[in-house]
């Protein structure tokens, strides 16, 4: 897991969080919103979120900086609603980033929220966002789980624009599959919404809240497979669409036309794959014949899987390449030259015949003239390369030893690549964001990297203020050295990065101030930084810092890193 900072994939606002159905609509009429990296976030904090149930200890009384159980130390809210409270906070036992849902012992959901946490954790699944611990302490009630730095919510996913088919059938395949299997263990989640559902930089989907999300708003369900199956086939069909499928808008959607009842994904957007629009109106319409074909309806996650799995498989589309632009002949070459090109308007110019050969005995004798003085010029170069070729190897043969000197008379020392010791992250704050990484910028495989958490609205990390200064790699010479030469592959281009580095006394430096030299100017680096100093440096310790990151694809998540290092002195 990551650590504090690695959590700054930050607060998405999607508010209006409308109901999945119309029976959901009753039974949620919070209106909350789902936002990133939690397993449920909910609308704007207003006075009617901060109500509790009026007895014992309420979540909005906690704040920054308490800690549970001495291990858990809450950092930022991230919902009140109804008398609970989810926030982002830091296990400090095992520093890392976790999830925690609180509630007061005596809400009269406590008891549900308890049972259904420990019940999900006892499932395993990887494929869902795991419960750590459940607890209830200092009548208070508190839920802990999993907090996924670099995993991005299908409602951010869904604001860059409809999925590709074969995202939308891995969507599909993954999440009906996973549901499958926790409803053969009873575990039913009754709230599967965009936000419930993150994709991993892997391109695995895990879903969060199973169970716990709707304990915690008291949701029940009188057939919770049908009202699961109905939720994923919603999923699909906003991937396939972008739009909600009913008439109210919900997660940054908009819902279809009033009055023209549930139309098919294909006819709702042209492209949409036929088979994934088919299987969307199967999952949803529950009570009838799909759209185009007599296929049975999908009422359970079990039969929307082996429904996925009886489709033909939707292959990733083949990688495009930009061809070269075509070579283009001039006009000379084409046998135009003295001719302007057709269609310009100008005029033809008149092709110049060129005078026949020289034919008379003068002509011969100029030839023959000419012929000789070229063979004498050629002999004569010929002598002279070789006679500088042999005085060349003679001296090299006399002096084998011998160093180049400059101006000044001192020996230039040749360039050698430096062996680097160790790598570690760059962490003023005394929180990483992922150290477990830092090697992989020095092991010398370019297609290993240490990468960066994904964050949103803001280049500089979030804003974090623990991010101020920045992040990076600090690598270790093992001695001091002499280091004229940077190359750093980057992970992407477009970060804003510096090369520095410590005083060459300097021991185990960490902060800022303990790189007092600068090697490179803070600007935007391209794919690789590249620098030959004009005086070297002697150093145990670079640091290559990053303070702004490029978008990862979207114009508001910033992502960056760095994929290798390396350094010659």
């Amino acid at each position: 897991m990551a650590e504090r900072s690695t959590a700054a994939v930050d607060v998405a606002d999607n508010s209006g969080d409308e109901p999945l159905t119309a029976k959901a609509d009753k039974a949620t009429a919070d209106g909350s919103a789902e936002t990133q990296n939690t397993a449920d976030l909910s609308a704007p904090d207003t006075e009617r979120d901060r109500r509790s149930d009026g007895s014992g200890t309420t979540a909005t009384e906690l704040h920054s900086g308490h800690k549970l159980a001495r291990r858990y130390r809450l950092e930022e809210c991230v919902t009140r609603l109804d008398g609970f409270s989810s926030w982002r906070a830091v296990d400090e036992k095992l520093r890392r980033a976790v999830g925690v849902h609180l509630l007061p012992a005596s809400h009269p959901r406590a008891r549900s929220v308890l049972a259904a946490a420990r019940s999900s954790a006892l499932l395993g699944d990887p494929r869902f966002v795991q419960v750590l611990d459940a607890v209830e302490e200092n009548d208070l009630v508190y839920v802990v789980h999993e907090w996924l730095p670099d995993a991005t919510e299908l409602t951010a996913l869904l604001a860059a624009g409809p999925m590709e088919a074969h995202d939308a059938y891995q969507l599909v395949s993954q999440v009906s599959q996973a549901m499958a299997a926790a409803h053969r263990e009873g575990l039913a989640h009754l709230r599967l919404t965009p936000g419930a559902v993150l994709r991993t930089s892997t391109g695995q989907y895990r879903i969060r809240g199973l169970a716990v999300n709707a304990a915690l708003r008291g949701i029940r369900a009188d057939r919770p497979q049908r009202t699961d199956t109905e939720a994923i086939g919603a999923l699909l069909y906003a991937a396939l669409t972008r739009r909600w499928p009913y008439e109210t808008d919900a997660y940054g959607l908009s819902g279809l036309p009033k009055g023209v009842g549930l139309i098919a994904p294909d006819q709702v957007r042209a492209g949409v794959h036929r088979g994934l629009s088919e299987l969307a109106m199967r999952a949803l319409v529950n009570d009838g014949a799909t759209a185009s074909r007599q296929e049975p309806p999908c009422t359970t996650p079990d039969e929307l899987a082996a429904a996925v799995a009886e489709m033909p498989r939707i292959r990733p589309p083949e990688p495009t390449f930009t061809a070269p632009p075509e070579y283009q002949r001039t006009t000379y070459q084409q046998g135009t030259y003295g001719r302007t090109q057709q269609g310009l308007g100008a005029p033809t110019a008149p092709v110049v015949t060129p005078p026949p050969p020289l034919q008379s005995r003068t002509g011969k004798a100029l030839k023959w003239t000419v012929a000789a003085l070229l063979i004498a010029a050629l002999g004569l170069g010929s002598w002279q390369v070789a006679d500088r070729l042999l005085d060349q190897r003679k001296g090299s043969e006399t002096t084998p030893t011998e160093t180049t000197t400059g101006d000044d008379d001192k020996a230039i020392k040749p360039v050698k690549a430096l062996k680097l010791a160790e790598a570690t992250e760059f962490m003023p704050s005394g929180y990483g964001i992922k150290p477990e990484l830092a090697q992989n910028t020095i092991d010398g495989d370019a297609d290993t990297a240490w990468i960066t958490a994904q964050y949103q609205n803001f280049a500089k990390f979030g804003n974090r203020p623990d991010r101020k200064q920045g992040s990076g790699i600090i690598v270790d010479l093992g001695s001091v050295q002499r280091v004229s030469v940077i190359d750093v592959d980057m992970y992407r281009a477009g970060q804003k990065t510096e090369v520095l580095a410590a005083d060459k006394d300097a021991s185990n430096p960490t902060a800022l101030a303990d790189f007092s030299q600068r090697l490179t100017p803070l600007e935007t680096a391209g794919s690789t930084l590249k620098s030959t100093l004009d005086k070297p440096v002697r150093t145990r310790y670079v640091l290559i810092r990053i303070t702004e990151l490029p978008t990862d694809g979207s114009s508001n998540l910033f992502r960056g890193g760095i994929s290798e290092i390396r350094l010659k002195g």
